[in-house]
């Protein structure tokens, strides 16, 4: 029977940052089974690992749909493969992923991810979002996944209450609102809204800082970041810019394994 653990990634304490589901398969299952699953656990993402020869297969579902890129579900699946003693400290996680290859290694009590870069180019946003987002960005753009928006203050992105309902008509998957960070302990913030993907907020989205990391590293012209995400639970993640690729580093922490019947 397939093994399935809860486990809040992007914190090291429990009932914080951004809870994820993974389960350990010993078989391919279908994709209606996956889904199916996903919206049992009705958390933002599930994620589903195959042993293979030498790497893992991994995809991630939400509720409503299958996503091509996750960070908080694969650090979530990293930590139970080491947590579980199917990887040793010192072997390297290789993940085949829609995204390509995806790796995670222990760094001390961190693991962290190589992700590949998804910078935002600017455009002018569609009203409907601004309208949706009762804000006045400072900068816009978009990714191949999701429109970036900058404002002025850690204080305006706290502040959000977006019309969920609206956004999810403006946007394919999400957006991503940033600003510096108040406090001097991070470098940045942000938060991500995804109703379209069935999210309407994300604790902590790691595929949203492979694209904030480049978009910082234009503005302040710096590759080393730490980053808060101001969701309502919170978590924290280590940014690195190398080139065509964003290293990002994050704790997790189990909370329930269980058996799938």
């Amino acid at each position: 029977m397939p093994k399935l653990y809860h486990v809040d990634a992007f914190t090291a304490e429990k009932f914080k940052g951004n809870p994820a589901a993974v389960c350990l398969l010993n078989e391919i299952s279908s994709e209606d089974w996956m889904q199916a699953v996903a919206m049992e656990m009705n958390l933002s993402e599930t994620a589903f690992v195959l042993r293979l020869d030498h790497h893992f297969a991994l995809r991630w579902f939400t509720p409503k749909v299958e996503v091509d890129l996750c960070g908080h579900a694969t650090l979530a699946t990293a930590h139970v493969l080491y947590e579980a003693g199917i990887l040793k400290p010192s072997e390297e996680a290789v993940f085949k992923t829609k995204s390509g290859i995806l790796k995670a290694a222990k760094k001390g009590d961190w693991i962290e991810m190589d992700f590949p870069s998804e910078p935002a180019a600017e455009i002018e946003v569609p009203y409907s979002l601004v309208q949706a987002l009762q804000i006045t960005p400072r900068y816009s753009g978009k990714n191949r996944f999701d429109y970036l928006v900058l404002l002025d203050t850690e204080e305006q992105v706290r502040a959000l209450e977006p019309d969920y309902e609206l956004l999810k008509k403006t946007t394919e998957r999400g957006v991503i609102v940033t600003s510096p960070s108040a406090s001097p302990h991070y470098d940045f913030v942000s938060r991500f809204f995804a109703p379209a993907a069935g999210i309407n907020e994300d604790p902590v989205t790691g595929s949203s800082h492979c694209c904030l990391g480049p978009f910082w590293m234009d503005r302040v012209k710096k590759t080393e970041f730490i980053a808060y995400q101001a969701s309502p639970r919170g978590g924290i993640v280590k940014v690195g810019v190398d080139g065509n690729r964003v290293k990002l580093a994050g704790h997790a922490v189990t909370v329930l394994k269980g058996e799938l019947l």
